[in-house]
């Protein structure tokens, strides 16, 4: 008789919001697929859970995921855990959860803290309709694709970022999307958790003196307005030069007006030349 998988939430910083439930599946499942085993070690030997853990991450997914598949079509049971929050979401748990969907093993979830949904709740920003957008790419083009690709969009939205991109990601959110209101969310349920409600351009220049430190949500706001669509090519250029004549470079005309129309920066600088 076939296994399960049991996709199990972690705390995203406060062990004391890991569920009764949790502990009592992983002490009972066979064995354990873990993001870092080490991390996941911390986790199970303050709850003293002893159980075999496996490797599961970006990089061995593919041939980890049949290895793991194989043992539960054998009658194991296993529990996959990421690092912090649920599995599956922004995480490698994704391709595993697909795999097993995909040639008829149980899933079943053991519901824990998701990093982006408590954000949105403590962030005061609106929470009626949004639109997860998890990690942008590093690469230059895939990260323009996308932005380009949201810069209309009306839903509240929300990013996950690392220390170490933050400076950069704050800077490109601001030149595709102009200046919005956003809440930078840090360090949920640890000690130092923060939330810094302000804007794009402002946020640019927050962390020059004090370099980010932390786990980072970033929740912006959306386009605000309509008739967007109706507004024409020449329309925005002249809005850009209103702009130019007013004392703004033409370089920053362009951006602004890109961020509120339809049109690309470059097409608006190129008419204004």
């Amino acid at each position: 008789m076939s296994g399960k998988l049991y996709v199990v939430g972690t705390p995203i910083g406060n062990l004391g919001d890991f569920s009764p439930r949790a502990v009592e599946v992983l002490n009972q499942v066979d064995f354990i697929a873990a993001e870092d085993t080490r991390v996941t070690m911390k986790l199970l030997n303050h709850f003293d859970i002893k159980k075999e853990m496996v490797s599961y991450y970006e990089h061995n997914k593919r041939q980890r995921g049949e290895i793991i598949c194989s043992r539960i079509e054998n009658g194991e049971d296993c529990a996959i855990v990421t690092d912090a929050g649920m599995p599956a979401i922004s995480d490698p748990g994704e391709d595993l959860v697909a795999l097993c969907r995909e040639i008829g093993i149980e899933v079943e979830s053991v519901p824990g803290p998701t990093a982006f949904a408590t954000a949105l709740a403590v962030s005061g920003m609106p929470s009626g309709r949004f639109t997860f957008e998890g990690f942008l790419s590093v690469n230059k083009k895939s990260r323009r694709e996308h932005l380009e690709d949201i810069k209309d969009e009306k839903r509240t939205m929300i990013f996950y970022e690392a220390p170490h991109k933050l400076k950069t990601t704050l800077n490109d959110l601001y030149n595709v999307l102009g200046d919005r209101e956003i809440a930078i969310v840090r360090e949920l349920t640890k000690i130092h958790e923060e939330v810094v409600r302000t804007t794009l351009s402002q946020a640019q220049t927050m962390y020059d003196e004090c370099p980010p430190k932390g786990e980072f949500v970033l929740i912006i706001k959306g386009r605000e307005g309509s008739d967007v669509q109706n507004i024409t090519l020449e329309s925005a250029v002249k809005m850009a030069q209103d702009l130019v004549e007013k004392g703004m470079s033409i370089n920053s005309a362009s951006r602004e007006v890109a961020a509120k129309t339809p049109f690309k920066k470059g097409d608006i600088y190129k008419a204004l030349l």
